[in-house]
């Protein structure tokens, strides 16, 4: 039998994070994405030129083998999102342009 070494399209860095090909994309970026919107993988690649489609099934591949640590991920920095958001709505500069019936 032929043994034929596979290619996986993804790197880990010092800190632990999956990056595809050293093109400075990150795993987490393409599922977020993905999760998002819900493209397949060929219309990923029509939206972001620079990943071939086995890097966007490498990804998602990466993905899944680790879904539960990724979804942790993607759950925490939404929450973070959301309290920035909560936090900016106060914002002097927001308080500003309602008082100047710019902003509803």
């Amino acid at each position: 039998m032929i043994t034929v070494e596979p290619i996986s399209h993804i790197g880990i860095d010092a800190q632990g994070r999956a990056w595809i090909d050293n093109i400075n994309v990150k795993v987490i970026e393409v599922v977020k994405d993905w999760l998002a919107l819900g493209s397949s993988p060929e219309e990923m690649v029509l939206q972001h030129p620079h990943l071939s489609l086995a890097q966007v099934h490498a990804a998602l591949t990466h993905y899944y083998d680790h879904q539960t640590k990724y979804d942790l991920e993607v759950a925490r920095e939404l929450e973070i999102w959301v309290g920035r958001v909560a936090d900016n709505r106060h914002s002097p500069i927001l308080s500003k342009l309602r008082a100047l019936g710019k902003l509803p």
